[in-house]
């Protein structure tokens, strides 16, 4: 099976990525896995390297382990997130549903278990490299409680700047894009995942849960981003109506 090649950016070519593991051995294993691939790596042994690393030249996607000395990788992500709108994938060897969860919540926009094979790697970093911004024009959405404006990546809801991560951004966009139609869960899942990942609807889930939480004026009654039962989601640009289905993840 032929691997297929990772997008260029909108911004250099090749990609540049960031591998965060205090692990050489990792490290290398990535960097070999990448640069066949035609990318450029850099690396950094904890997070404080990873932060001035993004600080002195912003890279394109970053792969960044959990377990590291001094700040761990949640904060890591954390802090990279307060700064960047770069996607972050978490490697790891942690496993557990609450080690994914953690970190979608500290901003993450992917999450890939330790032994993973070279496939399902380029899998997900082509996937990122796809949420890298771009230069398509998309009319901006603007309602009362919240206007979208997609060429500067500008969310403001109920007057208030709200900081979206690059694959929150993409969902919503994609649901706007759909406003009034019902999108799949497999739809979604392609979009933001890639196909390997299509029965994989948790972090899907999480991340509806995390767009509700930021754009709509009551999380748990929203009004803009509905669930189709067993279907999917709905952007819905007017407010619902009674008995219309509102939330249900």
């Amino acid at each position: 099976m032929i691997a297929q090649p990772i997008p260029k950016t909108t911004k250099r070519s090749p990609a540049k990525i960031l591998v965060v593991d205090d692990e050489p051995q990792v490290r290398r294993a990535l960097r070999t896995i990448l640069v066949s691939q035609g990318c450029s790596v850099v690396e950094a042994r904890d997070g404080h390297e990873a932060l001035e690393e993004i600080k002195a030249d912003p890279p394109d996607l970053v792969l960044l382990d959990i377990n590291m000395p001094g700040i761990d990788g949640f904060e890591t992500c954390r802090m990279i997130r307060d700064a960047s709108e770069v996607p972050i994938i978490m490697v790891t060897v942690r496993n557990s549903e609450n080690d994914k969860v953690q970190a979608l919540d500290a901003g993450a926009d992917d999450y890939l278990v330790k032994p993973f094979g070279t496939q399902e790697l380029l899998a997900r970093v082509r996937a990122a490299a796809r949420r890298i911004p771009n230069l398509e024009e998309i009319p901006p959405f603007i309602s009362p409680n919240l206007s979208i404006d997609f060429e500067r990546r500008r969310v403001v809801a109920r007057g208030q700047q709200v900081h979206l991560t690059p694959t929150e951004f993409e969902l919503l966009k994609h649901l706007v894009i759909n406003r009034g139609k019902p999108v799949s869960h497999l739809k979604l899942l392609h979009l933001l995942w890639g196909p390997e990942h299509e029965n994989d609807r948790g972090p899907l889930r999480v991340f509806i849960g995390q767009l509700r939480r930021k754009v709509e004026p009551d999380p748990d009654k929203p009004r803009y981003i509905l669930t189709e039962p067993l279907i999917g989601y709905r952007f819905e640009p007017d407010p619902v109506k009674p008995g219309r289905s509102r939330k249900d993840n």
